[in-house]
């Protein structure tokens, strides 16, 4: 049991409705849960999931709080897991993870491979308004299938909600979100010249198509095509983010566009899914076989530029507060550094190049924080950096970069010496040196960030006696980076396969690779020791 002081003073709150907002925040788990029995709490459901979160992180944190393994699944293809659902056989199997042992939720009928999944993505209900159908109030899988259709299937149940044609001319085959749970994006393959066209001199200028869509309910923005003739023949991938449309170039160049803009002045009619259309002189309905989705954004001439930069590699990442990007530029001088600029005037920040210096097989990597505080945090084998963007005082306004905490792995500095001194008292140097990485260290692999617990969590494997990995789960405070709670995962970690982890609320998921291209999850439960007192 729990005990604590500051129930006894429950009384006094009896004839209040809800505490007042110039109290002290209560953190008690106790002491909250003897607000909500006498209905003292708030009207706000956000309010109430974030008071019961609390609870559950402070009860995750207890000593005698374990996490120990209730189920293991294996499968000759690859395992997906997306908020509270775990993936098996292209997404013909789902289990629900939110029970004390994984259940099944459904199971879909074996497809031809025509009929197989490419790619999905989950659509978790709205809360901020009620559509027309209960269908459409409910989490939904959306599938992109290998003959162009997309599937819109309950999350629940699996099943068939609504289908839309693409298209009979081009091929799709991956999507993600521009916007999360508000826009998403089809791509198409890109459309290459075929040797006939080659011959006859045709020159095939457009690169891909891009079918973008609104959710809540299911709504066609449009069909975009992406054209050499417009962005250029060096255009390699083109994607969207947060209403940016961002195209690479085979130079090692990226150049970002406002998408409204582009919808508003290339968009030649609007669409509505089910009905008619006679778009260039071709009727059919909308959504439906064989018509599909028609191009209705053709763009004629290169849209204003909002952002261009050449980078080394990985990209460019924008973010953080105030506004900054993150990227390598393309000089073999600045290869293993990240710089950090204002994306106002491109201006370097103060202490704004972060280097490891790290000496190992994978590199480090380094993103903003996904708590939205405009932190960025970089990882590398042996150390973790949680970094801050501060304006300077003064009359010109600067903006430096400061190490807010910093994570560190358990080595021995003795093991890692390029000194060794013999027993008959000679002092040896190494011939060669230990990676940072090598796996008879403890080493990093991943950063997560769990947000309804404002916890960071953090993998590291150890090696043990049998040559084989050991991997622990670290739970660190998000603000000051102190150690909360170290969880060990059973089963051994093999550095030379894939591997994945989710820490959600009570949960623990841990999908790995192993030989012959197999594939194994491991599910662990949040468990209470029985002698606790």
């Amino acid at each position: 049991m729990v005990s604590t002081s500051s129930s006894m003073c429950l009384d006094q709150w009896s004839s209040v409705l809800r505490p007042l907002a110039t109290k002290r925040r209560i953190k008690n788990a106790c002491t909250i849960l003897g607000f909500r029995t006498r209905g003292i709490t708030s009207n706000d459901f956000g309010t109430l999931l974030g008071e019961n979160l609390k609870i559950l992180k402070n009860i995750i944190l207890q000593d005698g709080i374990h996490f120990t393994k209730v189920w293991t699944k294996s499968s000759k293809s690859l395992i997906s897991y997306e908020s509270g659902r775990i993936y098996f056989e292209n997404y013909r199997n789902c289990y629900s993870s939110l029970t004390p042992e994984p259940q099944l939720l459904y199971e879909l009928p074996r497809q031809s491979k025509a009929e197989k999944i490419e790619d999905s993505l989950l659509c978790q209900c709205p809360l901020h308004k009620v559509l027309p159908h209960a269908s459409e109030q409910k989490p939904c899988l959306l599938a992109l299938m290998a003959n162009n259709w997309l599937y819109r299937l309950s999350a629940d149940t699996g099943e068939t909600l609504q289908r839309v044609y693409l298209s009979p001319h081009f091929r799709f085959r991956s999507l993600d979100w521009d916007i999360p749970q508000e826009t998403f994006y089809i791509k198409s393959i890109q459309h290459k010249q075929t040797p006939l066209a080659r011959q006859a001199g045709v020159d095939n200028n457009v690169f891909m198509h891009l079918a973008i869509f609104r959710v809540f309910p299911l709504h066609v923005v449009g069909l975009l095509e992406i054209s050499k003739k417009v962005f250029g023949k060096s255009v390699v991938d083109v994607l969207l983010s947060q209403g940016v449309l961002a195209v690479s170039h085979s130079t090692k160049c990226v150049k970002l566009y406002n998408f409204e803009y582009i919808v508003k002045q290339f968009r030649t009619k609007e669409l509505f899914l089910g009905q008619q259309c006679d778009l260039y002189d071709a009727r059919g309905i909308v959504g439906n076989a064989p018509y599909g989705i028609p191009v209705n954004i053709q763009i004629k001439e290169c849209p204003p530029v909002l952002f261009k930069m050449s980078y080394f590699d990985n990209g460019i990442q924008i973010g953080g507060h105030p506004w900054h990007y993150i990227y390598t530029p393309n000089h073999k001088r600045d290869r293993g550094t990240h710089h950090i600029c204002s994306i106002r005037d491109g201006a370097l920040a103060k202490n704004g190049i972060q280097d490891m210096k790290c000496d190992s097989l994978e590199a480090d990597w380094i993103f903003f924080h996904p708590d939205d505080s405009g932190r960025i945090i970089h990882a590398g084998p042996s150390t973790i950096n949680v970094l801050r963007i501060r304006e300077e005082t003064g009359f010109n306004s600067h903006y430096e970069v400061v190490c807010e905490f910093s994570i560190t792995t358990s080595r021995d500095s003795k093991a890692s010496s390029q000194v060794m001194v013999t027993s008959s008292g000679r002092t040896v140097k190494r011939r060669f040196q230990h990676l940072d990485d090598d796996p008879e260290q403890e080493t990093f692999k991943m950063a997560k960030y769990e947000d309804e617990l404002d916890l960071l969590a953090i993998v590291d494997v150890s090696p043990t006696e049998e040559d084989v990995g050991q991997a622990s789960v670290r739970l660190h405070d998000n603000k000051s980076g102190v150690l909360m709670k170290r969880i060990a995962l059973e089963e051994p970690w093999d550095v030379t396969y894939s591997h994945e982890v989710y820490f959600d609320r009570d949960t623990i998921i841990h999908i790995e690779q192993q030989r012959n291209n197999n594939f194994s999850c491991h599910v662990y439960k949040m468990n209470r020791t029985k002698n606790l007192r």
